[in-house]
């Protein structure tokens, strides 16, 4: 096998490749060899075919075979010797296209090769970390809201208005098919809770006990159970009961009702809560301010491919959150702006320092926190957890979607344990307009 470098520019890497027909040859004779002892062939014992009648009789068969396996043989040796590692999958072009048996083979072999990212010394990242402590009049606030979903309902005359309960027989059906996990018998619904698809609930508004409704809806385009999303389906709904809300009183009573000794104990628990969504919140700030950070301290060569993809990526998203009317994606082209391309420059930049890093420390995401990871995202389609799981487990790139950002997360806690870390004190409002201006960024 020869290999000749025909590009190296930059991170971009060209290579003609000549497979000589011998070693073609041999890799046949080889396939032959091991298949003989299990040949049968009219005239001959098992396993006692001449090669010479094997090589007539299979070696047609079995070149394209071979040439496919010697092809990636040679790149995978070529990137072994040369250390080389592809962004993307490399492009592989027969030249010589009027290939026949006893010709060498021409093949030109063309990528991008991933660069060399720096050391960084994380002992020079200097972050705050934003602690905010849950006050008494927080935490009382957050009581309420709890009080509020502990609520009570009391039958009512009349229709069904926003906030109410309405006791339901529901039948979904798709195309005039009823479909698994699209029934039910009396399901207590609150409007305007938003469990249901969007544009359910809204439909019930004005009913009432007894009514007999069929509501019609479309399942979201992302749906977990894929023979249902972006499907029009209708529900044959039926009205058993209406019922208002009636408050439920705080007390120790309403503190049994979630698993607590005690109104104080509720409190407790309350506190402990929102300091961990501050913490989370906090975390978010910190993880932003590590990013610059990283951001300022490198400083490499990206390859030209993954910044072109990430940067389409961020204008086909960003145009969709602009028009959301538009579900679907067969429209033209986005053209991204000089904008969103500094944008995915940063991305690419710090997506391979992190994976740089993280491989370096041995950083793993764990099955258990797959499952989290799946478990969290099915909480978003009731009923349909299970076609969700099934979904996740035959769907490689939305494993990756789910693994990412966790392992993201860990390497950034890898990171923080060298980095200079200051706790600062701030309150709940310092901490949401920390928040906030993540956004705008």
């Amino acid at each position: 096998m020869q290999v000749t470098e025909t590009l190296n520019e930059g991170l971009k890497r060209g290579y003609d490749i000549v497979i000589t027909a011998a070693e073609l040859d041999e890799k046949v004779n080889a396939k032959l060899v091991e298949a003989q002892p299990e040949i049968e062939m009219k005239g001959f014992r098992k396993g006692k075919v001449p090669m010479p009648l094997l090589k007539k009789q299979f070696g047609q068969r079995l070149m394209g075979e071979a040439m496919q396996e010697t092809i990636d043989g040679a790149m995978n040796k070529h990137f072994e010797d040369s250390g080389d590692r592809p962004a993307l999958q490399p492009e592989i072009k027969m030249t010589n296209e009027d290939w026949k048996e006893g010709d060498d083979i021409n093949v030109a072999m063309s990528y991008e090769a991933l660069p060399e990212v720096p050391e960084v010394d994380m002992s020079a990242i200097a972050v705050e970390k934003l602690v905010v402590k849950a006050d008494d009049a927080s935490v009382d606030e957050a009581l309420a809201s709890l009080a509020e979903t502990a609520q009570d309902f009391d039958a009512k005359d009349g229709e069904a208005e926003d906030k109410d309960q309405v006791v339901i027989d529901f039948l979904g059906k798709v195309d005039g098919e009823a479909f698994d996990g699209g029934a039910a018998e009396d399901y207590p619904l609150v409007l305007g809770s938003g469990s249901f698809i969007p544009g359910f609930e809204e439909q019930l508004i004005g009913t009432k006990a007894g009514d007999e409704k069929n509501v019609e809806v479309k399942f979201p385009e992302e749906y977990g159970a894929e023979n249902l999303a972006g499907k029009d389906a209708v529900f044959e709904v039926k009205v058993k009961e209406v019922k208002g809300p009636k408050a439920a009183e705080i007390n120790d009573e309403l503190a049994t009702k979630f698993g607590a000794e005690d109104l104080d104990a509720l409190k407790g628990q309350i506190r402990e809560r929102l300091e961990a969504e501050y913490a989370g919140a906090s975390r978010q700030v910190m993880k932003r301010a590590m990013l610059d950070k990283l951001d300022e301290l490198v400083s490499f060569d990206l390859p030209p491919s993954l910044v072109t993809a990430e940067a389409d990526q961020i204008a086909h998203q960003l145009w969709h959150e602009e028009n959301p009317e538009v579900e679907g994606h067969d429209h033209d082209k986005i053209e991204p702006t000089e904008e969103h391309t500094k944008l995915a420059e940063r991305r690419v930049r710090l997506g391979l320092l992190l994976a740089e890093l993280g491989q370096k420390a041995e950083v793993e995401v764990t099955e258990a926190e797959m499952t989290q990871a799946i478990m969290n995202q099915a909480r978003q389609y009731p009923g349909q957890e299970r076609a969700f799981f099934d979904f996740v487990r035959e769907n490689a790139q939305m494993q990756q979607q789910l693994r990412a950002p966790i392992f993201e997360d860990k390497v950034i806690d890898h990171i923080a344990e060298s980095a200079e870390v200051t706790e600062k004190e701030v309150s709940k409002d310092d901490l949401q307009k920390a928040v906030e201006a993540l956004d705008d960024e």
